[in-house]
C-alpha cells in the first residue's frame, strides 16, 4: 500500500514539474545549455599566441636570439618593436598587447663579462592566464639559453661532457591526466558538478514556494492526504531523481565527450558515486525549501552562492590553506564532495575504493537531509491534518467559488 502511495506521489510531483514553465526552466533548459556555454568557452584549454610588445634597448645579436625564440614559442607573439616604454605602454592601455619585454642597454656586454643579465617582463594582470603565458614562456627561453650560454663557455669538453656539466639531473615535465595543462580538463568537471545541485535547488524550491503560496491561500499541500509523511517524501524524491537520472547522464556524460574532455571513468564506479550525490541534493534541496515562502526568493539565497562553492569545493585553492571556519561550511553542501570525487573518477581514472571518503560523505549527508525533511514534514502535516483543518480548507474553497459565480452573474446581468 505504502508503494502505492509512493508511486501516486511521484506521478503527481513529476505532473507539477511538467506543468511549471519555470522549474522546466531549471530542470530541463539551463542543464541542457549552461554545460555547453561553459564547456564551449573553455574549450582551447590555454591562452595562445599572446600579444606583446618589445623595448630592445641592446639591438645585438643575443637581443635578437632572445626575442625570436620568444616569438617562436607558441605562448608569445610579438606585434611590435617600440622605440621605448612610452610607446610600449600606449599600446598596453590601449589592449593592443597584454605585456612588454624589455632588454636593456647592458644585455650583450653583461653576459660577455661573464656576469648575470637580466630581461625585464612586464604583463597586464587584467587577465591571470595572460600572465601564465608570458612568464612561462619568457621563462623556457632563457633556460634554453642560459643552458647554450653554458656549454659555449665550457670549452675543451665533448659534447656528452658539456650535456652532463649543464644538466647533471635529466628531467621532464609530464602533466598527468592534463597533458594540454589547460583550464577545461581542470574546471569544467566542477562547474558540471555545481550546475546539477544549484538547477536542483533552485527547481525544488520554487516548487515549494508555489506550495506555501497555496497553503496561505488555503489549499491543502501535495501529500496531506496520506497518512505516512515518508510515503510523501519518497515520492517526492523519486520523481526528481528519474528528471535528474536523465539530466545527470547527459550533463556528465554527453557533455564532457562532446568537447573531448577527459573520460577515464568506468560506469559502475560513476553511478555509485554520482547515485548518493543526487539523493543528497535532493533531500538537501527539500530540507531549505520548507524555508521558502515564495517562488522568487530561493533566487536571493542560492544563486550568489555558486562561485564560493568552487572556491570552498577545494578544486581551485586547496583546502588545507583555508580557515577552519569555511572548511565547515563547505561540508555543508553536497557539492563539495561531488566535485573532487567525480574530478578523480572522470579525469584521472579513479574507482570507487579511491573517493570512499567523498562516497561516504555524501551517504551520510543523505542521511542526515532525509532525517530533516522528515522531522519539517511531519510538522507541517501534523497542522494541515489538526481535526477541523480540512473543513476549514473546504469552506473557504466553497466560498470564494460563491464569489467567483455570483461575479460572473452580476457582470452578465450588467451586458445585457
Amino acid at each position: 500500500m505504502w508503494f502505492k502511495d509512493m508511486l501516486d506521489v511521484s506521478g503527481k510531483e513529476l505532473r507539477k514539474v511538467l506543468s511549471d514553465s519555470g522549474v522546466l526552466v531549471f530542470f530541463i533548459i539551463v542543464p541542457l545549455f549552461y554545460p555547453l556555454l561553459y564547456a564551449y568557452l573553455y574549450g582551447r584549454e590555454v591562452v595562445r599566441e599572446v600579444p606583446v610588445v618589445v623595448v630592445d634597448e641592446c639591438r645585438s645579436a643575443t637581443s635578437r636570439e632572445f626575442l625570436r625564440k620568444s616569438d617562436a614559442t607558441p605562448d608569445l607573439k610579438i606585434i611590435s618593436y617600440c622605440a621605448d616604454m612610452e610607446e610600449a605602454r600606449n599600446l598596453i592601455h590601449r589592449h593592443k598587447a597584454y605585456g612588454l619585454i624589455h632588454i636593456p642597454a647592458e644585455f650583450e656586454r653583461t653576459l660577455a663579462d661573464g656576469r648575470q643579465a637580466t630581461v625585464n617582463l612586464y604583463c597586464d594582470m587584467s587577465g591571470l592566464l595572460y600572465y601564465k603565458a608570458l612568464l612561462s614562456g619568457c621563462t623556457m627561453v632563457s633556460l634554453d639559453m642560459n643552458r647554450d650560454i653554458q656549454m659555449e663557455r665550457l670549452s675543451g669538453m665533448s659534447d656528452w661532457e658539456k650535456d652532463v656539466m649543464t644538466m647533471p639531473i635529466e628531467n621532464e615535465y609530464v602533466t598527468m591526466f592534463n597533458p594540454a595543462n589547460g583550464f577545461q580538463a581542470f574546471l569544467i568537471p566542477a562547474v558540471l558538478i555545481l550546475v546539477l545541485q544549484q538547477t536542483l535547488i533552485l527547481g525544488v524550491c520554487m516548487l515549494a514556494g508555489t506550495e506555501n503560496e497555496r497553503r496561505r491561500a488555503g489549499s491543502l499541500i501535495l501529500g496531506a492526504e496520506y497518512s505516512n509523511p515518508i510515503t510523501v517524501l519518497g515520492g517526492k524524491a523519486l520523481a526528481y531523481l528519474l528528471v535528474y537520472g536523465f539530466t545527470a547522464t547527459y550533463v556528465l556524460c554527453f557533455v564532457p565527450w562532446l568537447f573531448n574532455m577527459p573520460q577515464l571513468w568506468q560506469l559502475p564506479t560513476l553511478v555509485a558515486f554520482i547515485v548518493p550525490f543526487l539523493l543528497a541534493s535532493i533531500f538537501f534541496a527539500i530540507s531549505i525549501s520548507f524555508f521558502i515562502r515564495d517562488r522568487e526568493s530561493c533566487f536571493l539565497l542560492f544563486v550568489f552562492v555558486s562561485v564560493p562553492l568552487i572556491f570552498m569545493s577545494g578544486i581551485s585553492w586547496p583546502t588545507s590553506n583555508m580557515p577552519v571556519f569555511w572548511r565547515v561550511v563547505a561540508q555543508i553542501f553536497p557539492s563539495t564532495h561531488a566535485i573532487n570525487g567525480f574530478a578523480r573518477i572522470g579525469t584521472s581514472g579513479a574507482l570507487l575504493q579511491d573517493v570512499r571518503y567523498e562516497c561516504i560523505g555524501l551517504w551520510i549527508q543523505s542521511a542526515v537531509y532525509f532525517m530533516t525533511s522528515l522531522i519539517i514534514y511531519e510538522r507541517m502535516y501534523r497542522s494541515d491534518k489538526m481535526p477541523g483543518a480540512e473543513f476549514v480548507i473546504s469552506v473557504r474553497a466553497k466560498v470564494r467559488k460563491n464569489i467567483r459565480v455570483a461575479k460572473r452573474e452580476i457582470k452578465a446581468k450588467l451586458q445585457n
